[in-house]
């Protein structure tokens, strides 16, 4: 009898191991393929925030991160702290966020011409745009803008047109590098307008500016906020915006569409993400209080003054135009064969 028991005893014992042998397999194998994502913590935000800032104090994407940030320090009444981590065109600061841990902790605040288009000049890219990060929000976006040095004798875009077909590869225009989201949308213009103008790469946007203004260039593809001061002043000419709806800050440049270039669209976005993993819960909690500070009256203000647009989309959105747009200046950067510098 206690043998037959212990003969029991020992199958019983096998069948339970195999079971846990198997379960362990499995758990094994799913979790190499499932990505593990970070349980929301009930009580974020309990300490202080890091929103890394991949460009020098000063700029745009610098003065937005401030702000957001000190807004977001109000509402939770912790510290919301901006450390900008220049290097490698923005890489340096994103690959630290990429690899930070996904508590909420450590955010990410850029812009496209970072995040999404440089990563497609370097072989191979340092990191994946969408995959590699968990999106927040879209916090603003603002169109380029073509503008032109006022001493040429055209006064709308298709007379520019015409007038540079009729001097094929005597033009230039200036950007604030290559690669930039100046260089690009303008050479998505010669794209369509079937124009051949000449690419002259300078280092910042004061320089690229004084290129145009002084004559050594003809054309410039900037921000609506920091040139239409320039229109106004005389001492360039804007001819058209790409985007889908003409400037509150430059109520009369048309739209490229109005002169038949259609979905001729180039905007530079500046947005918030965090590492890959964070939880579904905390990156709605996020964009939540992203989309409440860009509805404060004043963000709202300050953005609608320099010519901006407030986005303040949710994370799928925010992922479905960043996919959207990737493959847009992909395109761009292949048929034009534009290597980083």
């Amino acid at each position: 009898m206690r043998v037959i028991q212990r003969q029991l005893f020992s199958k019983l014992v096998s069948e339970v191991n195999r079971f846990n042998f198997v379960a362990l397999c499995f758990g094994a194998l799913f979790s190499g393929i499932v990505p593990q994502q970070v349980l929301a913590d009930p009580n974020y935000p309990n300490r202080a925030i890091k929103m890394v800032v991949p460009f020098p104090p000063g700029g745009p994407t610098d003065n937005y991160a401030r702000l957001i940030a000190n807004k977001m320090q109000e509402e939770w009444k912790q510290p919301v702290v901006v450390d900008n981590k220049v290097g490698g065109t923005g890489a340096t600061g994103t690959l630290l966020v990429m690899n930070a841990p996904a508590d909420g902790y450590t955010l990410l605040f850029t812009s496209n011409s970072a995040h999404l288009i440089s990563p497609l000049l370097k072989t191979p890219p340092p990191y994946e745009s969408v995959k590699d990060f968990s999106p927040i929000s879209m916090a603003i976006k603002y169109p380029m803008y073509l503008l032109v040095n006022p001493s040429l004798p055209v006064k709308t875009l298709p007379e520019y047109i015409q007038y540079v077909k009729a001097r094929p590869g005597q033009l230039n225009y200036s950007s604030v590098g290559i690669g930039s989201g100046g260089h690009l949308a303008c050479e998505l213009f010669n794209g369509a307008a079937g124009t051949s103008i000449v690419h002259v790469p300078y280092k910042g946007a004061a320089p690229a500016q004084a290129a145009l203004i002084a004559g050594e260039t003809q054309m410039f593809c900037d921000s609506v906020g920091n040139s239409q001061q320039m229109v106004n002043a005389g001492k360039m000419r804007g001819l058209a915006v790409f985007a889908d709806k003409r400037s509150s800050a430059a109520p009369n440049a048309p739209t490229m569409a109005e002169h038949g270039l259609n979905g001729l669209a180039a905007y530079i976005w500046l947005g918030m993400l965090a590492p890959p993993g964070l939880s579904v819960d905390l990156q709605n909690k996020l964009s939540g209080v992203v989309a409440k500070i860009m509805a404060t009256p004043d963000i709202a203000s300050f953005a609608l003054k320099g010519g901006n647009e407030i986005v303040a989309n949710n994370p799928n959105q925010f992922a479905q135009q960043m996919r959207e747009e990737k493959e847009m200046w992909a395109k761009v950067i292949r048929e034009k064969n534009i290597k980083a510098e």
